[in-house]
């Protein structure tokens, strides 16, 4: 097993790579916060995500990942957010399975899909695959509003002070999860 520290450092600086990569420019993108964004003074992501009555499920589920220490760590991070409303779309009973023990592994796995290790406000989003925590990618279409590969974005730039969430309105899973075997 790899050290998570190294794992995350290395998914950060190809992250990273990778955004620049994907725009039109020649020029990378600044991954970093601009100027004008707000303060993050409402604490991690976990923090903002746990005051936030939309995203009850989300933190329960962090939780049974045991991820609130990482994503509480220094970041930085983008996490595309599932509502409550977007895991409830989810097939009956599937998110109760998803939080019990013996999935753990899986949960995690599907919870570091929705998480970049950098900041990419909405602002410097770019069509293109984007490489995520997980080791996966996902695919970010700006065409008619921003969708990371089928879930639309429906709220940006929520600051924190490890990173940003941006809200979606689906529950992303990686190909190589089959979440009907649970």
């Amino acid at each position: 097993m790899r050290h998570p520290k190294i794992a995350i450092a290395a998914v950060a600086a190809f992250a990273a790579l990778t955004l620049g990569a994907c725009g039109s420019s020649s020029t990378p993108a600044d991954t970093s916060a601009p100027a004008s964004s707000a303060p993050a003074t409402a604490g991690t992501v976990v923090d903002v995500a746990a005051a936030n009555p939309d995203f009850t499920t989300l933190v329960a589920a962090i939780k049974a990942a045991d991820l609130a220490g990482t994503l509480s760590g220094p970041g930085p991070f983008t996490v595309f957010a599932p509502t409550n409303e977007a895991f409830a779309a989810l097939p009956a009973g599937l998110v109760d399975k998803l939080l019990k023990p013996e999935n753990k592994a899986v949960l995690a796995k599907i919870l570091t899909y929705h998480v970049l290790a950098s900041k990419v406000m909405a602002a410097d989003v770019k069509d293109g695959d984007v490489a995520t925590v997980e080791g996966g990618t996902i695919t970010i279409d700006t065409m008619g509003g921003v969708k990371v590969n089928d879930a639309k974005v429906v709220k940006t730039d929520i600051a924190a002070s490890n990173g940003v969430i941006h809200v979606i309105d689906k529950v992303l899973v990686p190909a190589d999860v089959d979440v009907t075997k649970l």
